[in-house]
C-alpha cells in the first residue's frame, strides 16, 4: 500500500481500533496458477492471529495451500472531497478533487481448518466480537446444539498469522487548516454515513 509519511498510522492501539471498526476484511490470495482470489469476511484479530471462515461452497479455500502468503484489506470510511470546499478555491483556484479514506492492510500466512471443535471455537469468538456491544447479545449456545453442528458442516475456518501491518489515514493532512475546516463542513453538510465518518476522523486527527 502506498502510504506517504503524513498519512501513516503506526500506533498499534489505533490500528486495532481501525480494524475493529471495519469489522470485515477482504482476504486476498493467489493460487498456484497466479490467479488471485478475494473474499469479504467478518474477522476477529487477537494478538498476531486473525480468524474468519468461508462457506464450504466457496472455491477460494480449495486454492489455499498451508502457510500460503495472504493479504487482508480492511477498508474504513471513504468520501469524495470536492475542491469547492477548500478556502484555497476562492484564493487562487488551483485545487482539484480528491478522495479521503482510512485503511489497514495485514500481511501474513494463511491456513484452512475443518476440525469441528476449532470451527465452533472460531464462530463463538467471532460472535462474541460482533455481538459484544449489543444490549442483549446473541450467543452460539442460544441455538440448538444439533442445529449449530449442522451449520458448522457448511463452513471452513481461516486462520491468518499476521507478520506485518500497514495503516493509512488520508484525511487532508496536506491542506491548510482553513481547507480542512471547509472539507469537514462539506462532509457534514449531507446525510451520507461514510462522509460523516470521514469528517469525524478528521476532527479526531486534531491537526495543527
Amino acid at each position: 500500500m502506498y502510504v506517504p509519511p503524513a498519512n501513516q498510522v503506526t500506533d498499534e492501539t489505533e490500528l486495532r481500533a481501525m480494524v475493529e471498526a471495519a469489522s470485515t476484511a477482504w482476504l486476498i490470495t493467489a493460487g498456484d496458477d497466479g490467479v488471485p482470489d478475494a473474499t469479504l469476511l467478518p474477522i476477529s484479530w487477537r494478538g498476531s492471529t486473525v480468524i474468519a471462515h468461508l462457506a464450504i461452497a466457496n472455491q477460494h479455500w480449495r486454492r489455499i495451500r498451508p502457510e500460503m502468503p495472504c493479504l487482508l484489506v480492511c477498508a474504513g470510511p471513504d468520501a469524495y472531497i470536492s475542491p469547492s470546499w477548500y478556502a484555497a478555491k476562492a484564493e487562487h483556484g488551483r485545487v482539484v478533487p480528491t478522495w479521503n479514506y482510512t485503511a489497514v492492510q495485514l500481511t501474513g500466512t494463511v491456513r484452512v481448518h475443518q476440525d469441528p471443535e476449532w470451527l465452533r471455537r472460531a464462530v463463538t469468538e467471532l460472535t462474541e466480537t460482533h455481538e459484544g456491544q449489543r444490549e442483549q447479545p446473541w450467543a452460539v449456545t442460544d441455538a440448538p446444539d444439533q442445529f449449530v453442528t449442522g451449520q458448522l458442516r457448511g463452513i471452513v475456518g481461516i486462520e491468518i498469522t499476521v507478520t506485518s501491518v500497514e495503516g493509512k489515514a488520508k484525511l487532508s493532512q496536506n491542506r491548510s487548516a482553513a481547507d480542512r475546516a471547509g472539507v469537514i463542513d462539506g462532509l457534514e453538510s449531507g446525510s451520507d454515513r461514510d462522509a460523516n465518518a470521514v469528517a469525524a476522523a478528521m476532527r479526531r486527527a486534531d491537526l495543527p
